[in-house]
């Protein structure tokens, strides 16, 4: 295959429960349909309220099957729980094993790895990243072990929390524990990932779009499909706040983005969504 077209949706917010965020995404299918990649990543996030509403899942993962391509999926935490944290508030729901395994039984696996157009993708579950589960020691053995098969191939990394704000050596602050990878479990990622070609680390999580390079690194930040947190005294301003979802096109040794504003998708703000969920109650 000399180029490989893949469609990265993130933050969807899936849940019969909020009607409102349901409606954008029908925006977002059809422009997939019209559209079609090779393969569609989700980048987490996939349901409203996974840990507390595994239905919310179940009926996520319905509406994904009727897209025109296959979808690989990673956790978010509202899909599992949130990682624990050496700063900042107590978490609202923590990660669990039994909250995974609700995901993976709705979405297959939370990790996963694949070749295409001369280009090794892997994905990640970073909501165990700091968890203590036994699964976040089996995936980074998982991940060293694919790591060292690479044979030379640029990697492409899928993960839901961005890796830092700016730089590896960005201080650990209360924001930073919640809105990227933690602390320590960030660093021994990086130091996995200082061994090869890592050419584009992709999330979503902050709900803001935001594309830049770091010593060679291009990071981009997915927008949310759904909505976005339209106050910056709620959530300071880094990139874009708006929603939609970002294309590429890999070929052996080059990759092209493109940032797409899907037709008619609405930039929903955070506070109506609640409110949709709350009346829906």
């Amino acid at each position: 295959m000399s180029a490989f077209r893949l469609t990265q949706i993130t933050d969807t917010h899936l849940s019969p429960r909020v009607p409102i965020i349901m409606e954008n995404f029908q925006r977002t299918a059809q422009y997939i349909a019209d559209n079609p990649p090779d393969l569609i990543i989700h980048t987490g996030d996939v349901a409203f309220d996974g840990p507390n509403h595994p239905e919310d899942m179940r009926s996520a993962r319905s509406m994904h099957d009727a897209l025109p391509a296959e979808c690989r999926y990673i956790p978010g935490n509202h899909d599992i729980g949130d990682n624990p944290t050496e700063a900042g508030p107590p978490l609202v729901e923590q990660v669990t094993e039994a909250s995974r395994q609700d995901f993976i039984s709705a979405f297959g696996a939370d990790r996963w790895r694949f070749d295409a157009a001369g280009w090794c993708f892997i994905g990640l579950n970073s909501l165990v990243m700091n968890s203590g589960l036994d699964c976040e020691a089996e995936q980074f053995d998982w991940f060293n072990a694919e790591l060292s098969t690479l044979r030379g191939l640029p990697l492409a990394l899928f993960i839901h929390k961005p890796l830092y704000r700016d730089a590896p050596d960005d201080p650990e602050l209360a924001e930073t524990s919640f809105r990227y990878v933690p602390m320590p479990a960030r660093r021994k990622l990086i130091e996995m990932l200082d061994t090869i070609d890592l050419r584009l680390v992709a999330c979503g999580h902050v709900h803001q779009r935001r594309d830049y390079t770091f010593r060679n690194i291009r990071h981009v930040w997915a927008p949310s499909a759904s909505f976005m947190i339209r106050s910056d005294t709620q959530q300071e301003p880094i990139g874009i706040k708006e929603v939609g979802l970002v294309e590429y096109v890999f070929r052996p040794d080059s990759f092209e983005i493109r940032h797409i504003r899907v037709p008619g998708l609405v930039d929903l703000d955070v506070e109506a969504v609640l409110e949709s969920s709350t009346a829906a109650a």
